[in-house]
């Protein structure tokens, strides 16, 4: 099962992206993971700009690919359950995830109706930097939960 983070930018502050890569090399050691970036509608109006990014994200979201939307309005999981979901897409031969981050100005509707399933981080409306570093810490944990490790428990 290979899992890919679509996400609209990069990441600019370095802590993010020092931590973002840290918790991606852990992930790689249990299996294939690909974080991929589209620009931002950097410019446009707020709704223009969720268009834009809707259509660059809706771009590297194939038919085959379940796709899920990291949004606030999604489903809440614990880490626990996040565990079980990702061992359930193992039982079920998913071969290929797409978690989808939406910039700024969150994710289109486009985007959404695309989306098979939708996960919320928490409650509360998170910088989507701090997003995609909260999203690869906890599909870390949930390998650890799933392996066994200790890190969950530590």
């Amino acid at each position: 099962m290979k899992i890919t983070v679509a996400a609209v930018g990069q990441l600019r502050d370095r802590r993010c992206r020092d931590l973002c890569d840290d918790y991606a090399r852990r992930i790689r050691r249990y299996g294939p993971l690909d974080v991929v970036e589209v620009r931002e509608g950097r410019g446009l109006p707020r709704q223009r700009a969720r268009e834009v990014e809707g259509e660059r994200l809706l771009s590297r979201l194939p038919s085959g690919a379940r796709a899920v939307s990291l949004d606030e309005r999604g489903r809440t999981l614990t880490s626990e359950q996040l565990a079980r979901w990702l061992e359930a897409r193992q039982r079920d031969a998913t071969r290929d995830i797409r978690l989808v981050v939406g910039g700024p100005f969150g994710l289109s509707e486009a985007v959404m109706d695309r989306c098979d399933e939708s996960i919320r981080l928490s409650s509360m409306t998170l910088p989507h930097e701090l997003a995609r570093v909260l999203l690869l810490e906890q599909l870390y944990r949930a390998w650890t939960i799933l392996r066994r490790e200790p890190y969950h428990h530590a």
